[in-house]
């Protein structure tokens, strides 16, 4: 479970001239405190930081938990020599929570209180925001990074702020601590996709794995048949399988899917991007001409599968996976400029868990700029909100390309391959040059759901930069 840590900060000064006031503070910081262990993630509480000492003391406990991020709730003015030494220390992510209690004073209640010592003591409950620029004043100046969600207790648009942050941390950890696979090679002279793996890992902490088609050939030989058959009811309890689909190549898909499988579960990899041609007729083509169910059936166990070797695009994918949105492998299709919209598709894997109607397994005579033939899967997104994420490798080092927009219904192409119309706020054309210009891969993943204020709060953990196209 993700650790997530927390800490309030107050004035000790305070404590004895206001009574109550400590122990109502403390209040509020227990339901933010159970309120964040309600997203699911593991809450290290180091409680009320109220002078230097308990400073060193929080910052050595949050250190020795290796938590993610740091919630720092500002229950009242504080010093900023209470905070920087836990920053210093955690060196993670620090978001401060300027929580009122109310949403507004009882302005009347207040006056009618007719003692300026109680009224002090009450207003102090309620001066969160006293302290945040003080803190954000040192932040910047000692060049620790930081962000700041501003409302009041039961405000619902800074919980939902809050819970993309613990959201975002997991995610981070997740990307951490997988293991992606990258079965054959590049698609010979598709520059784009080449990428430099050990930035991967620099940024993402992604453990590759290079595995070897042998391998896959080796588990492929000794399936047993009783295990193409169970392969076999799995696809027809995932997939609407069409007619056309001769059993032969059904067997040769669910052979080549239970080897996938064995892969997998061998290298416990949680991510594959794959490519391979091979010569004619030999093994490997034939295993390579096969994977594309397999591969759809990992990617919708959010076991993401990236064709064409796009390593960037299988982070992508697992990025969205993560996040619960899904994640399919898409490249710009076709452009509608009638009626304003911009096909995305691909000919496999997908995220069966986000299309439309039950995804669609059928032949195709030839891969388009591949080897072979087999079968393929035919989906379209949900109709809805949706985003669009590219990892994108530039001059300058890696980032995250994102735009949010819509699934829209309409026709699509019957062609055995993934493809659906979107909708931004911009314009088909100018979003197109607005995308294309920050310079990824002609691949994306696609999910479901408007996110990208969790991938930017992503970013800000990995600290990476996150460009929104629109």
């Amino acid at each position: 479970m993700t650790k997530i840590g927390l800490f309030g900060i107050g004035l000790d000064t305070y404590w004895p001239q206001f009574e109550g006031l400590l122990n109502n503070l403390e209040g509020y910081q227990r339901q933010i405190k159970n309120r964040i262990v309600g997203f699911g993630v593991d809450v290290v509480d180091a409680g009320m930081v109220d002078n230097p000492v308990k400073a060193r003391e929080a910052a050595d406990y949050l250190k020795s938990e290796d938590v993610e991020i740091v919630f720092l709730y500002v229950s009242t003015y504080a010093l900023s020599s209470t905070v920087l030494p836990v920053a210093q220390k955690v060196k993670v992510p620090i978001v401060l929570l300027n929580l009122q209690p109310v949403a507004q004073l009882d302005y009347e209640a207040f006056n009618q209180l007719g003692d300026r010592g109680k009224m002090t003591g009450v207003w102090l409950e309620h001066c969160q925001a006293c302290s945040v620029p003080e803190i954000a004043s040192v932040f910047n100046r000692s060049g620790i990074p930081y962000d700041v969600v501003t409302g009041y207790l039961q405000d619902d648009d800074a919980w939902a702020d809050i819970k993309a942050w613990t959201e975002a941390a997991t995610v981070a950890a997740a990307m951490r601590n997988n293991r992606l696979g990258i079965l054959g090679h590049f698609y010979n002279g598709m520059l784009d996709v080449y990428t430099d793996i050990t930035k991967q890992s620099a940024v993402f902490g992604t453990h590759i794995e290079l595995l070897e088609m042998c391998e896959l050939k080796r588990y492929r030989d000794e399936i047993k048949e009783s295990e193409v058959v169970a392969k076999i009811e799995e696809f027809n309890s995932t997939f609407e399988v069409s007619p056309e689909c001769e059993r032969a190549e059904l067997e040769r898909a669910a052979r080549t899917s239970v080897a996938l499988d064995k892969l997998i579960e061998a290298h416990n990899l949680g991510a594959m991007a794959y490519y391979y041609e091979g010569e004619p007729g030999n093994d490997y083509e034939h295993i390579v001409t096969s994977v594309i169910a397999g591969n759809t059936l990992l990617t919708g166990k959010d076991i993401p599968v990236a064709g064409e070797c796009e390593v960037k695009n299988a982070q992508a994918m697992k990025i969205m996976a993560e996040f619960g949105a899904g994640g399919s492998f898409s490249e710009f299709y076709l452009m509608d400029f009638t009626d304003d919209v911009v096909y995305l598709g691909h000919d496999g894997p997908a995220h069966f868990a986000i299309s439309e109607e039950r995804v669609k397994l059928v032949p195709l005579p030839v891969y388009h700029g591949k080897p072979g033939k087999g079968l393929s899967i035919q989906m379209n997104v949900k109709q809805g909100p949706v985003t669009l994420l590219s990892v994108v490798e530039g001059k300058d080092g890696i980032f995250l390309l994102v735009a949010e927009g819509e699934s829209v219904a309409g026709p699509i192409l019957q062609i055995g391959n993934t493809n659906s119309r979107y909708k931004f706020a911009l314009s088909a054309k100018e979003f197109m040059n607005q995308w294309s210009k920050q310079g990824p891969a002609h691949h994306c993943a696609i999910g479901v759901g408007h996110i990208a204020n969790k991938i930017e709060k992503l970013g800000r953990i990995l600290k990476i930069d996150v460009i929104k196209i629109g």
